[in-house]
């Protein structure tokens, strides 16, 4: 049994009494100093607080009680043999230290160094998360290039805290965070606001674009839906060397192929302003030529100038395009209707009303855009409010209302001699609704008409702003990450940079970095317990019998994961020391806080060498279950022997961790994975490992959430599942560092 309580020691010169920290067993008795001081009058020995007389009251207290639960902790689980004086100390002290470093913690430039001389590429990190591009691009550096970090951007607010208390507070970077919906009309303004003209060479991100479906043919309506628009928006704005924009791995293969290809095609249709004027020309040449087909091309024409128009002139551009396409109806409509007709049939008035409709594309995103974000609110999905709201949206969409009045002229049955007229409106409304890419294509049979395809290419390699070649799937396991996570990345290249069309691996199939390289050293953690601090783990004592092939799964490699044993550091080291090559030298020990106000006041953030190692509370019903799944090592193989012994479950899928191999993907909930040697799902810190993030980088805020709550709160669970694993991107940073001019 251990008494642990504080005391005040003599007062300095300036009245204030140093705090000490007294253990007490049996006859052994420990002083450490807390590194705190207060006044006499503000101590309540009784209660062992700081009283509020005392300005800071609050955060020493915190600190008092978190020291003291940690001494209590350290006491209860440590073997015997390291309750000496010594060690009990250096354990203390580790926390007095970490937190005393930090007490000076400012928002301040990079220290004077080395990296200061670099030639720096600067980036911009949207749909941020927690920061695993960030974090990887920071890691990069080739030659005498680095990349300089000067803008994070997502929606949710603790992704903003874990952005400012890593950047800003711990490395003291100057980088801003631009915390709004993309989809918003004054995102674009706001985040050119924060960027302050500074240019911007890359911009990387990870667009939710699996939601997708073809205009009109749209499946499913949610909030992700116009995320990837948005994303080529501040692209076309930006105009960096580079983008990246990941994705899931689906994304290839979604609609046959087909969302690929458009996909592919936005990208082909960001231009280049300064030489947009020449295809516009040349657009006027080939209407000369073609004069058979003079007003289709001259529709191309006016369609082509939505490219370079702002938001407010498009507006008026598009009204200008409907109204001259209405004026021909006009003219038309009394050659194929008599006048009563024209006032009461149904088909002319639903073309009449879908040119109106069409006029205001403005006012039906609008529409669109409050009726989905109602939809997510409601959580209208598979139910009968649902469909409804989905065909309601569909019916807005431009694609459905050109389709609509497509099929009331067919309705109309007109004579032969007036097609060629009707033809022409319907095409003129495909051409309205086409994309830059299918403008082009919709030019080439007449430019191959003309025999003017060598110029015509010769103007599309001037206006094409961006190149690319195919997406490309990269496995995260490739580059040093101990887990077999699949995305696609799509990188475009602005067309005066070299294509990058792959990222070469760093690691061989047989030198991939395994599970237990990742996590073997923090496996000190029981049921229901959060640890602050590293411990020593006994592997001949863990794995009597197999030491020696458990051993040998730890080696030594480079940042990379490339094998190194002269100068290489294990994955563990590795993750203990920091990948950011000492370039934030004066960087702050690691810390938490739950929100905003606790990161202000630096006093009241927990310092600790270890953070984000707590394991959930499981009953012994549930810590049997995962008991006999790990034994198993699958569980449709355990559930068998689950069911007899009456520990079934309705959960869905368990993954149990395999020490000599890689994990599967790592999602956003723990208890879908099972730890190779305990009974336990993994910790936030695990997890993290298992991304590839450094243990320096603090995820903050909420542990995790459950429920509805999962849909718009971002904790550290979600944090870390969502991320890009940061060695992963590494890899591309590099590359780009290798190619960009």
């Amino acid at each position: 049994m251990i008494n642990v309580k504080y005391y005040l020691d003599k007062a300095d010169k300036s009245k204030r009494c140093p705090i000490h920290l007294v253990i007490r067993q049996k006859d052994v008795q420990i002083k450490v100093s807390t590194g705190e001081k207060v006044f006499k009058k503000d101590w309540d020995n009784s209660n062992q607080l700081v009283l509020d007389s005392e300005y800071n009251y609050k955060s020493i207290n915190k600190f008092l009680c978190f020291l003291k639960q940690e001494v209590e902790k350290f006491f209860e689980t440590a073997p015997h043999s390291q309750l000496t004086e010594k060690n009990v100390k250096e354990h203390i002290l580790a926390f007095v230290a970490t937190r005393n470093a930090n007490a000076d913690v400012k928002i301040v430039c990079e220290p004077e160094n080395e990296y200061n001389k670099k030639n720096k590429i600067t980036f911009v990190d949207l749909f941020a998360g927690a920061g695993g591009f960030s974090e990887g691009f920071l890691q990069a550096e080739q030659g005498n290039s680095i990349y300089e970090f000067l803008l994070g951007s997502d929606i949710n607010e603790n992704c903003e805290l874990t952005h400012l208390a890593r950047y800003n507070y711990q490395l003291g970077l100057p980088a801003e965070f631009h915390r709004q919906d993309i989809t918003e009309n004054d995102f674009l303004e706001n985040l050119l606001k924060k960027l302050k003209g500074q240019h911007v060479d890359v911009v990387c991100g990870g667009p939710p674009c699996q939601s997708f479906s073809l205009a009109g043919k749209r499946k499913k309506f949610d909030k992700k839906d116009d995320l990837f628009a948005h994303y080529l928006k501040v692209i076309r704005a930006l105009r960096p060397k580079y983008f990246v924009m990941e994705n899931v791995k689906g994304i290839l293969t979604k609609e046959g192929g087909k969302i690929r290809e458009m996909i592919l095609q936005e990208i082909k249709s960001i231009i280049d302003l300064k030489e947009f004027h020449q295809l516009v020309f040349f657009v006027e040449q080939l209407r000369r030529v073609e004069k058979d087909n003079s007003i289709i091309l001259d529709c191309y024409n006016l369609r082509l100038q939505f490219e370079t128009s702002t938001d407010k002139n498009l507006e008026k551009l598009r009204e200008t395009y409907i109204q001259n396409i209405e004026n021909k109806f006009r003219i038309l409509t009394p050659k194929i209707a008599d006048y009563k007709t024209s006032k009461t049939n149904i088909d002319i008035s639903t073309i009449r009303h879908g040119f109106n409709l069409l006029k205001r594309s403005n006012e039906l995103a609008y529409i669109r855009k409050k009726v989905i974000a109602e939809k997510a609110h409601s959580d209208l999905d598979n139910d009968y409010f649902a469909e409804k709201f989905d065909e309601f949206l569909t019916s807005i969409d431009s694609s459905s209302i050109i389709e609509r009045v497509n099929q009331s002229f067919k309705n109309l049955k007109p004579s032969e001699s007036y097609k060629k007229e009707i033809s022409e409106i319907i095409s003129a409304l495909e051409i309205y609704d086409s994309s830059f890419e299918e403008c082009i294509q919709g030019l080439k049979p007449f430019v191959e008409v003309a025999k003017m395809e060598k110029e015509f290419n010769e103007i599309l390699s001037h206006i094409r702003l961006y190149n690319i070649d195919q997406p490309f799937v990269a496995l995260a396991s490739n580059y040093g990450v101990p887990q077999n996570r699949e995305r696609v990345l799509f990188i475009g290249c602005r067309k005066d940079q070299k294509m990058i069309k792959d990222i070469p691996p760093t690691v061989s199939n047989k030198e991939k970095v395994t599970v237990f390289e990742a996590l073997y050293d923090l496996d000190f953690v029981g049921n229901d317990d959060e640890k602050f601090n590293y411990e020593n783990i006994d592997l001949k004592a863990k794995y009597n019998g197999s030491t020696k092939t458990m051993e040998a799964l730890i080696k030594k490699r480079n940042v990379d994961g490339k094998p190194d044993e002269d100068k290489g550091l294990t994955y563990a080291e590795w993750s203990k020391k920091g990948r950011l090559n000492g370039r934030f030298s004066n960087a702050k020990n690691p810390f938490y806080v739950r929100n905003f106000e606790e990161l202000e006041n630096t006093l009241t953030h927990i310092v600790a060498p270890l953070h984000n190692h707590k394991t959930s509370k499981q009953n012994e019903d549930v810590v049997k279950r995962l008991d006999v799944i790990r034994t198993t090592g699958d569980y449709d193989l355990a559930k068998i022997e689950l069911k007899r012994i009456g520990l079934d479950s309705e959960k869905r899928n368990y993954n149990v961790l395999k020490p000599d191999s890689q994990s599967p993907t790592v999602m956003t909930i723990a208890d879908d994975y099972i730890h190779f040697s305990n009974p336990r799902a993994l910790t936030v810190r695990e997890m993290a490992r298992l991304q590839s993030f450094d243990d320096s980088f603090v995820f903050q805020g909420k542990r995790s959430t459950g429920g509805n709550k999962r849909k718009f709160e971002v904790p550290q669970f979600t944090l870390v599942g969502n991320a890009v694993p940061p060695l992963m991107a590494r890899a591309v940073a590099l590359e780009i560092l290798k190619n960009i001019k």
